[in-house]
This record gives structure tokens, sequence and C-alpha cells, in this order.
């Protein structure tokens, strides 16, 4: 077989790959020489048809294919190479007809004889017999053919009635599965009768609590200290070992867009009192999520942040005392941009803590309309917020009941809290305020978070207008750093600004392995120191002065579990004369185990 050319290469992707016809000009021609070659041939050779089939099995295409390509030949030398193997072969197989079928003159150019016609004539006689053979031939087949398919159409319905079996199988098994749903569905609603479950199908429910255990002790004594938490200069601030908080509570969904929650205190023993207990409303228009019931005022970010995710273990003397336990009867509504920069909160307050009286019984009100806006500045999505910035501005105007008429309720314009720590008395307490017409807050704060290491800084500020024409001024900051020396950090909920849950590289566990040795992790540890300032004293009133230095350690053992540590030093000035003593310092030492599902 010679060597094939560029040119023949194009016939054969033209034939394998089906692309675009060929470009150079000459290309077909050796494969419509081949097929018409084929052809003639095929029917010449009546008494070789075992070895024409055995020649054409193949397309003369695939003839190319064993040999080597070679960049020297053309379609030309293709063309000779087709005829040569097509003649030639015809020839082999019968050669009075291949001779017959070579040429119609002899080598010298002379006409062929009277008996090379007469063969010429025998042999076309012959070529009709195989003619009709074939004929017959093709015939048979088609015979042949309308037989088998008459078997493929019996065998195709003979496969519809059992594909139309297979569906009603199907189908009946469908609905025993259905059934049997439904019967399990009902044994397991039986099972769980007795269990917590929400009250009806519009409903959902999710069940939250924490259990925050502590021991507080206050090494060293001071007869200032003493005397403003007993009385007496002389008897000390007892230790403390019990529950700071016991919480349960329950929240979800009702319908498209109602909420709910419900969360009580059982930390006081016989004296259980409420939390969070409100129903809410969601996409509202303008009001976006609107809360009544029982809720947190917005002003006071140490406050709004929830005390399962706090740095330290007692708030600091300006939040606190300002906003002392938070929560009020009202109404309020929460927002958030569509990109999370900004939220805000505002709403109007009954400023009597009656959590644990149940009801505010007075004709006075004493209403107070508060807000914060707040803007985080700076949010590091690259890094999943491991790097964010916020400051919010909020504010208050309040309306307390300073006229002291019989039958109303308690004047709430009073501000009072405990030493950064639990103790039984508040030691900064300015009293109820005679006369207290109304008055109004300002809160600044603002949070700075790098990777592991945060600041945080809140100053807030009290102006209260009192009869006849009096102002008082009590004011108070805090400002800490923390540092997790694991690496972690404390999250940012945008959506409401405020700290959310420290998720540890590494839970802490301790395990003894297969081959005798132990594995452990060690969670994730953070240390934090706070500086904290509160004046609760102007003109004749005389709650005092308070400021303190608290160190932290916490250990999150897992994003819901962790142990906590406070050592704190403080002092306590300009106090009312409490058994003579205005001025005292003080140390305290805070453990708490912290779990909340």
């Amino acid at each position: 077989m010679p060597n094939l050319g560029d040119e023949s290469v194009e016939v054969t992707r033209w034939r394998c790959a089906g692309a675009g016809r060929p470009t150079a000009k000459r290309t077909w021609i050796p494969l419509a020489l081949a097929a018409t070659l084929s052809i003639t041939t095929y029917f010449s050779c009546a008494t070789a048809d075992a070895q024409a089939d055995d020649l054409f099995a193949v397309s003369p295409v695939a003839y190319f294919a064993p040999e080597p390509w070679q960049d020297d030949n053309t379609a030309e030398d293709i063309e000779n190479w087709l005829t040569e193997q097509t003649i030639g072969g015809a020839g082999d197989t019968n050669e009075n007809s291949g001779a017959g079928a070579a040429a119609t003159t002899t080598e010298g150019g002379q006409q062929p004889s009277r008996n090379e016609h007469q063969s010429d004539e025998k042999a076309g006689d012959e070529k009709g017999a195989n003619d009709e053979k074939n004929k017959n031939e093709s015939n048979d087949e088609k015979d042949s053919d309308g037989a088998e398919g008459d078997e493929d159409e019996k065998s195709l319905t003979d496969r519809l009635k059992d594909l139309e079996k297979n569906y009603e199988k199907l189908e009946k098994n469908f609905e025993e599965l259905d059934e049997g749903l439904d019967e399990g569905i009902s044994g397991l609603k039986s099972t769980l009768k007795g269990y917590a479950r929400s009250g009806h199908s519009g409903a959902t429910m999710k069940v939250s609590g924490r259990i925050h255990a502590d021991h507080w002790a206050f090494p060293g004594d001071s007869p200032g200290v003493n005397a403003f938490e007993t009385g007496d200069p002389t008897i000390s601030p007892q230790d403390r070992l019990g529950f700071r908080r016991i919480r349960f509570g329950m929240a979800g969904g009702l319908w498209y867009n109602t909420e709910y929650k419900i969360e009580m205190e059982f930390a006081g023993a016989n004296d259980v009192e409420y939390r969070d207990v409100y129903i809410g409303i969601n996409e509202l228009p303008l009001l976006h999520t609107l809360l009544i019931g029982n809720q947190k005022r917005p002003y006071g970010l140490d406050h709004i942040n929830s005390s399962r995710y706090n740095v330290f273990l007692e708030r600091p003397f300006v939040i606190e005392g300002f906003n002392q336990d938070s929560r009020r009867l009202g109404i309020a509504s929460y927002g958030v941009s569509e990109n999370e920069r900004w939220n805000w909160r505002y709403g109007l307050y009954n400023q009597t803590l009656v959590q644990a009286i149940g009801s505010y019984v007075s004709d006075h009100y004493q209403p107070e309309l508060t807000g914060r806006l707040a803007n985080t500045i700076w949010y590091d999505e690259g890094s999943d917020g491991r790097g964010y910035a916020h400051w919010a501005i909020s504010g208050s105007l309040a309306n307390p009941d300073g006229s002291g008429l019989p039958g109303r309720a308690a004047n709430a314009a009073r501000f009072r809290t405990r030493p950064e720590s639990r103790t039984a008395s508040r030691w900064l307490d300015t009293g109820a305020i005679a006369g207290a017409d109304n008055f109004q807050l300002l809160g600044l704060e603002s949070v700075l978070n790098v990777g592991p290491t945060q600041l945080v800084g809140e100053f807030q500020h009290i102006w209260l207008d009192r009869d006849p024409g009096s102002q008082l001024q009590f004011h108070g900051a805090y400002m800490y750093l923390s540092y997790f020396l694991t690496g972690e950090h404390i999250p940012w909920e945008r959506d409401s600004g405020q700290l959310g849950r420290v998720i540890p590289h590494e839970n802490f566990f301790a395990v003894r392995t297969c081959d005798g040795c132990r594995a452990r992790g060690w969670g994730a540890w953070q240390v934090a120191f706070r500086w904290s300032y509160a004046d609760f004293t102007d003109r004749d009133i005389l709650g005092g002065i308070g400021e303190s230095y608290t160190l932290a350690v916490n250990w999150h053992w897992n994003p819901y579990a962790k142990m906590q540590f406070n050592y704190g030093y403080g002092e306590i000035s300009n106090h009312a004369p409490v058994a003579g003593q205005t001025f005292g310092t003080y140390q305290f030492l805070g453990t708490r185990f912290v779990v909340d599902f």
C-alpha cells in the first residue's frame, strides 16, 4: 500500500469526524471512485460472492488506517492505488469477466475479434442469470424481513402489556406505602403525646435556657464597705454560693409573621420572675418588627448584649445603675437596613420594673420614650467578621412620678447598682428623688475588634429636672480591652448591633486513646481588663461615686459552656453617711460556670 499524504488525511477526517467538506479540490475523487468501482465489481462477480463480501465488507477508506501517513503522497497517488486494488481484486476472482471488464481494446489498439464478441455475449448472459438470482434472493430477504417485522410488532405489544402490569403493581405499592406512612405518623404522635410540643399545626416552638452557677468571695474588709453592705462597720460582706441565673423559656412563630417568647427566671427559688415575655409582628411597613410586652430598653450595649456572651460576670456601674435589670413593659419597633450596616430600635415603655410584681398599678403611667441608632462602620467580610468597628447613640425622654401622692406607684426616678459583684445591698444608690419631673439620657458606645483583640467603651449622662426648678446630673463610663490567647474572636451581630457567641477553634476535651495515651483539646482562653466609673452624687443627692478595676479570665469549653473568673478592686466615695461611713474600698473574687441551650 502506498504512503498517503495530507489530502487523504482530510478525507479520513471528513469520513470519521463528520467535519465540513475537505478543502482540497481532489480529495473527494478517491472516495467516489472507490464506491463506484466497488458496486460494479460486486454485481460482476457472481461466482465469487464470498471473496467479494470479504473485500468490500470494510469501507475503502478503512484501508488507509493500517498504513503510516506520509507527506509525499498526493490525491492522484490515492486514486491510482484505489483503482489498482479494486480492479485487480475483481480480476483475481473471475479472470474472464475481469478481462472483459478491464478494457474495450487490445494493447495494440486493434478492435476485438468475433470470438471476443461472442465471449462478451456469453458473459452478458451469465450476468443476466446472476442478476435474476440476486433479485430472487432479494425478494426472499424481503419476505424474511416482513416476518421479522411481525415478530417485532408482537414483541412490542407484549412489552407494553408488561409495562402496564408493572405500573399497576407500582401504584399498588405506593398506596400501601402511603397507608403505612399515615399509620407511622399517627403512632409517633401517640408516642409523643406526653412530651412538649407546639399547641397547633400553625405554631413553632423552640426551647431555650441557661444556668449560671456562681461563687463570690470578698477578701479583706473596710469599715465603709461593711456599712454599705450590712449597715454595721464591723461586719464584712459575706461570701456567696448559688445560682445567678436559672432560666427556661420558649419562643417561636405563629402563622406567617407573628412571633412570641416566654422566659422565666427560677434563680430566686420561691420568688419566680419573668424576663422576656412578648408577642411580635414581623415584616411590617416602616415599623419592620413590632414587639409588645416585657423587653429590654434600648440603651447600654452591655445590657443589650446577652448575659450568655458578656466578657465580665457583672455589668458596669453606669450601665446597671441607669437601666436596672433592663427590661420594662412596652411597645417597640426593631429595624435593620438591607446591607446590615444600620440598625435601630425605639419604643414607649413604662419605667417601673414589674417582672417581680406582675403588673403596674397607678394613674400616672411614668412613660419613657427611648431609642438607639447603631452603625457598623467596618466589617471585614473576607475574614468572616474577625475585624469590625461599631458606634451607636441612644437617648431617652422620661416622665417619672415624683409627686409623692398617696395611692400612686413608687417614684421611678431612682438610680442604683451593686459594686460589679453579687452583694445583698446596692452600694451606689440615689434613692427615690423627690420632686422629679422629667429626665433625659444620652448614651454613646463604640466597639473596635481586630482579630483576637477587642476594645469597647461606653458613656452615659442623665439630666434630671425636679420641682421647684433645680437640675441634677449623673454620669458614668467604662472601657475594657480583651484578648484571646488561642486566637479566636468575639463575633458581631450586625442586624442587632451586639456581641455574638464565641466559637472556639478547638473544644475542650480529654480522652484516653486506643493505644493508652491521652488526647486533649484546650478550648478557647480569653483575658480582659476593665475600668469602670460612675458618679451618682450631685447637690443634695449623695448616691456615691464608684470606681473599679476588674481582671477577667474566661475559659470557653465549647460554644455553649464556659468557666469565668473575675478579680476586682474598687472604691466607693462621696456616699451618704451610713453608720458614719462615706468611703470604703473592697476586693472581690467571682467564679461562674455557664451553660446555655
